[in-house]
């Protein structure tokens, strides 16, 4: 999400909308710290204006679809919700937000362990902001990214998920953030926060879908406690006309231990950034991300790890399938900081292209400014093999069933990673549904 150009042109149309809706439902009752901020961000949001492809960070990623069109800020949808809300995770405690708006009605919380809290972050903001004040905003900068500056000016709901020291949660936590169309295009801003005391473990599922033409502008932050364990998936099966842009900053302490695995099956425009600073020594981070692409669909993942403090690791695997004419991007950084020796980072980008229309750019960056590191990175793009199908086919198997073998294996190496048992199997079944389309 980052920019590093301002606008130099009046407000256009498309951003005085955004910014006269800001002012028509700005509330009150927050808390002034927060008020401060969110006027600040609005600032910066209208400083910046909406990224174009002359910017290196959106070159291959034209948002036209979005800023063009006139989206209104989406209300209620509850009653239209309630198919899409089934949590994936067996035996999960799970919260809904619908349109961006926590709904305890639709949610199951009542399973959640001494020392664990899942709320609304507006109730929170209302009751107690002091448990999210020196959090909130303050992972997630806002000075050179448009949507994030949006997210936060309109921040006013969300989810909170809070893990006491030394707290071992034995089941998963999802959380379900549904957007809904009410018959015009709408947009809404979930906001999650996660913090994750000293020594506590977690699983959480971070979950979107939705219905009708949405655009849902997330934004989750991360903070990691010492020697706490977060292993992180972030769903994303949103509809085909919907779009999605999203961003997750991770801030870790010493010994922390982070895993986030991203699963992108939904959406007309995706764009999913992911910014982890590594903080404190002896931290390993993992960033996995598997993308299904069919039709016209663009999917963009950036993702950037900042190597601050010495002795820490992180690995990075993203696949991409693509098919018809659909486009993908990937943008991955890795900054190692002077005094971060000792830093062992791999990164590795795979994309199969299961037509000659797909397409995707990729781009592996490294940035090293320590002299005692260990670092590679590694790109590939191509097509299935057909000496493997014809090998396939010589056993007995038809075209189409030795293609989806070769594409599951191809999958599997994401799949096989994530350890919540019902959610690797959902999203088996949805691979394999989706297989038909782009076969």
């Amino acid at each position: 999400m980052s920019q590093v150009a301002e606008r130099e042109t009046p407000v256009s149309a498309q951003l005085a909308r955004y910014i006269a809706e800001y002012h028509a439902t700005k509330s009150a009752a927050q808390p002034q710290w927060l008020a401060k901020t969110r006027d600040s961000a609005l600032a910066t949001f209208e400083r910046l204006g909406f990224p174009t492809t002359k910017l290196e960070e959106w070159r291959f990623t034209p948002i036209g679809p979005i800023t063009e069109k006139h989206f209104t800020l989406a209300v209620d949808g509850i009653e239209a919700a309630k198919g899409l809300t089934t949590p994936l995770a067996t035996d999960a405690a799970f919260a809904v937000c619908v349109n961006g708006r926590f709904v305890p009605a639709l949610s199951s919380l009542a399973a959640l362990p001494k020392g664990v809290q899942v709320q609304s972050l507006e109730a929170v903001l209302a009751s107690n902001p002091a448990l999210v004040e020196p959090y909130l905003t303050k992972v997630a900068k806002t000075d050179q990214q448009t949507f994030t500056a949006l997210n936060t000016a309109f921040l006013r709901d969300g989810v909170v998920i809070s893990l006491a020291p030394h707290v071992v949660v034995e089941h998963p936590i999802e959380v379900i953030f549904a957007a809904v169309a009410d018959g015009k295009p709408t947009v809404c801003h979930p906001r999650f926060l996660i913090v994750a005391g000293e020594g506590s473990q977690a699983r959480i599922v971070e979950r979107y879908v939705g219905s009708g033409q949405t655009f849902t502008n997330a934004i989750t932050e991360v903070v990691l406690g010492a020697s706490a364990v977060i292993d992180h998936y972030k769903v994303q099966e949103e509809s085909s006309d919907a779009y999605h842009l999203a961003g997750m900053y991770l801030h870790g302490a010493r010994n922390g231990n982070f895993s986030s695995h991203s699963l992108t099956f939904g959406g007309a425009i995706v764009r999913n950034d992911v910014i982890a600073v590594l903080d404190g020594e002896g931290i390993d981070c993992t960033l996995n991300g598997l993308y299904l692409g069919g039709g016209k669909q663009l999917i963009d993942n950036h993702t950037t790890i900042d190597h601050a403090q010495p002795h820490c690791g992180s690995h990075e695997v993203y696949k991409g399938i693509l098919a018809d004419q659909s486009r993908a991007v990937f943008n991955g950084k890795i900054v190692v900081r002077i005094d971060a020796q000792k830093t062992d980072a791999k990164q590795t980008n795979k994309a199969l292209l299961l037509s000659d229309d797909a397409t995707i750019n990729t781009k592996p960056q490294l940035e090293i400014f320590a002299n005692d590191v260990k670092c590679t990175h590694g790109a590939a793009i191509g097509q299935l093999d057909e000496d493997a199908i014809f090998y396939l086919r010589s056993r007995g198997l038809r075209y189409n069933e030795a293609r989806a073998m070769l594409i599951h294996a191809f999958a599997n190496d994401i799949l096989s990673r994530v350890k919540i048992a019902s959610v690797r199997e959902h999203l088996e079944a949805t691979l394999s549904a989706r297989l038909p389309q782009v076969s």
